[in-house]
């Protein structure tokens, strides 16, 4: 039987070995951006992968959401290593879809070249053979949380419940069978080093909001209507005045967008659309936060005469990070990069879907720093498809290697050693309660 080190050099062999074309693969989704839950391309590309190594899958999970998986050499536990479909729209990034603008301005392709890359260190001869227990191999949709309204309608046409992929995933079942899971993210902050790992995330709930007046002729008639843009605009005041309430340690974050602001300059706006997120470092400190929001968007609509409808969405839970399977993937990081190069995070002020996954099991979610510019911004673009993709399913894999070999002994020790925050079905309940529809009118 290979030793651990020899089953990670034969992993990190493999991945060189197939190393241009998971680079490859991840360009191509950077040129074939798309938006979540419309991930059409990027699913089937994953899929043919999949084929072409023999990895059995199902697809169509959350609409286009794929997992795969390969089989130890004997019984064990189940680890996930996850990669996001998804893009964001952002005008402007020199690879945005000239069309709608979607673009790769977080890094998900060389989330699914990681994903892939570990795929590939895994098949290496003998590997999952020396391992115990299962790994599933899961290219998620929609971790990036926008096209709200788009979203909300498909939710009340059926076709979802919640409107992130992995939530969808959770309340499908498709992450019954698993116990622990990992997935890396690129980064381009030059403070974090090479690799950045643990720290924390704010959870989130979102909101679709809707003004409604009267429209008039808005020169020659103004009085006769009611501004439905003015209600938005006193609702964002509001909601600015709300700032010295929160405390500091509760990380809030609000930031709204108007996302129809009239029909025509010269009728006085009789529907205006508005979307924002409500973020905390608690989920505490979100729903407190997000009654205040509301608060201010019924003065609004009051302080008009007009009418306001809220609809609040569960968005996502705060992340935590597992400290034991952290030390290991550290160790592998530390063997790549060098120990100097890596860096532990603090708390992180935007939001994951990852962070549901981490209330029901232990969870980890590092960071390669392998792009430049502002996420989310159009300057975000990866730089080094090495470290981006290669150098970040190196350490998955051989973290992987460590968490199944000798029986699976440090992943069961984790999974025993957990307690998890939730179960799925007081996960699904709390979701639940967070969904909320009112039409206020002065």
């Amino acid at each position: 039987m290979p030793s651990i080190e020899e089953l990670k050099a034969r992993a990190v062999a493999e991945i060189d070995a197939r190393g241009e074309q998971l680079i490859r693969t991840a360009k191509t989704i950077l040129d074939n951006p798309e938006p979540g839950f419309r991930e059409e391309k990027t699913s089937w590309l994953v899929q043919s992968i999949f084929s072409e190594w023999g990895i059995e899958h199902e697809s169509g999970i959350a609409i286009t959401g794929v997992k795969g998986g390969l089989a130890g050499g004997s019984q064990g536990p189940a680890l996930a290593v996850m990669g996001e479909l998804d893009s964001l729209r952002v005008i402007g990034h020199p690879h945005a879809d000239p069309e709608n603008s979607a673009a790769h301005a977080c890094g998900h392709h060389c989330q699914i070249g990681m994903m892939l890359g570990v795929a590939a260190g895994l098949q290496a001869d003998g590997v999952m053979e020396g391992l115990s227990g299962k790994v599933s191999l899961i290219a998620v949709p929609a971790e990036e949380y926008i096209e709200i309204e788009y979203r909300d309608d498909l939710r009340r046409q059926g076709k979802l419940e919640f409107i992130g992929g992995k939530p969808e995933f959770i309340r499908l079942g498709a992450l019954d069978d698993v116990d622990l899971a990992m997935m890396t993210h690129t980064s381009a902050n030059a403070n974090e080093g090479k690799i950045a790992f643990g720290g924390s995330n704010n959870g989130m709930v979102a909101k679709r909001i809707r003004f409604l007046g009267r429209a008039s002729h808005a020169g020659g008639a103004p009085h006769l209507g009611v501004n439905a843009l003015n209600a938005a605009m006193i609702a964002m005041s509001g909601i600015h005045a709300q700032r010295e309430t929160y405390r500091d340690d509760g990380t809030v974050r609000i930031h709204p967008i108007i996302t129809q602001g009239g029909i025509a300059v010269s009728s006085v706006p009789a529907d205006v659309r508005m979307e924002t997120y409500v973020r905390g470092a608690s989920i505490d400190a979100f729903r407190d936060a997000s009654e205040k929001v509301d608060r201010a968007l019924r003065a609004g609509a009051m302080a008009v005469g007009g009418s306001v409808e809220i609809t609040t969405l569960p968005g996502y839970l705060p992340i935590q990070s597992n400290e034991s399977m952290l030390g290991l993937y550290g160790q592998n990081a530390a063997s790549l990069v060098g120990k100097e190069n890596l860096v532990r995070l603090g708390h992180r002020t935007g939001s994951t879907d990852m962070g549901d996954v981490s209330q029901l099991m232990p969870v980890i979610h590092p960071y390669v720093v392998a792009a430049t510019g502002n996420g989310h911004g159009n300057d975000y673009v990866v730089q080094d498809y090495e470290l981006g993709v290669l150098t970040g399913a190196k350490a998955m894999a051989m973290t992987v290697i460590d968490l199944l070999a000798d029986g699976a002994s440090n992943a069961n020790r984790i999974v025993g050693e957990y307690d998890p925050p939730l179960t799925k079905q007081t996960y699904l309940n709390l979701m639940r309660s967070m969904l909320k529809e009112s039409t206020h009118t002065s």
